[in-house]
């Protein structure tokens, strides 16, 4: 199988820049950089000349050699929804529905779906709602570094590609705050934030309770869901949790709960809990 060519993806979904370049099952480089004070808040990009200063600067240091770059953004910019339609659907019907379910300020907003793959009985899409002001300061402070934007994701979509199981509540708490992901039909489902207050050296795993179940009966109370108690919960972390705190996890939320394994093609020098969505972003089937 001829190896294939090298990606960059830039993650701007936190307060840190994270970049990767490279492909699975072939070399990758990494890194990591902060940007100036009050410029990169949230996901939301506030100041695209330092934002883009900041890239540029890492982009350089990482020796990156890939000119455009694929742009994983913060949920916060953005709404999507699976929706689950008649299979005779047209796609004037699929309009309407997107239409009913997501914001549609048409200054605004910016409405985007697609169908996903699916064998049975329905016709299913995926819809995003992008704000068109925050997704082009994310795009201009790209354009900024001296780059070449590509596609824009939202991080659910990354962190749904990485996911090792089709359904799966994906837990990152490489950032702050800390953010969750519930994965279902191999599709991101649902998303929220949440503040970890643990003391230092501390376990992160009693702050966990709480979004957890939040999250459960969030989704449980959605229209034709049936998320199965044997779907882990997968905790993405650059200090593990201790056996003892996810035992405690497991029993209470009543799911499953482990470390999420790194993904596979992935060099082992790639810390895949910092880097888990531009891994996302380079499995993307287009650029």
């Amino acid at each position: 199988m001829p190896e294939l060519a090298p990606r960059l993806a830039v993650d701007l979904s936190g307060g840190l820049i994270r970049i990767v370049e490279g492909a699975p099952g072939a070399p990758m480089r990494s890194g990591t950089g902060g940007t100036p004070k009050g410029s990169l808040v949230d996901g939301r990009v506030v100041d695209v000349e330092a934002v883009g200063g900041a890239l540029r600067m890492l982009v350089a240091r990482s020796e990156v050699t890939t000119n455009r770059a694929m742009i994983a953004a913060s949920d916060a910019v953005a709404t999507f929804r699976v929706m689950a339609l008649p299979k005779a659907a047209r796609d004037a019907d699929v309009e309407t529905a997107v239409a009913r379910e997501l914001p549609m300020e048409a200054e605004r907003m910016s409405i985007r779906w697609l169908d996903i793959p699916y064998d049975g009985d329905e016709r299913r899409v995926y819809a995003v709602a992008w704000d068109r002001g925050l997704v082009r300061n994310i795009t201009n402070a790209v354009r900024a570094a001296g780059l070449e934007p590509g596609a824009v994701d939202l991080k659910s979509a990354c962190i749904a590609r990485t996911a090792p199981e089709a359904s799966c509540i994906v837990v990152d708490l490489s950032g702050e705050p800390a953010e969750m992901f519930l994965i279902d039909g191999s599709m991101p489902q649902a998303w929220s934030t949440f503040r970890v207050d643990v003391a230092a050296g501390g376990d992160a795993g009693p702050s966990l309770v709480g979004p957890l179940k939040s999250m459960l009966r969030y989704y449980k109370r959605r229209r034709d869901t049936n998320f199965d108690p044997a779907s882990p919960v997968l905790i993405s972390s650059e200090q593990p949790l201790s056996s003892s705190s996810l035992g405690m996890l497991q029993r209470a939320v009543g799911q499953p709960v482990t470390h999420l394994p790194m993904p596979p093609r992935v060099p082992t020098e790639i810390r895949h809990a910092t880097f888990l969505t531009c891994l996302g972003l380079i499995m993307r089937r287009s650029e």
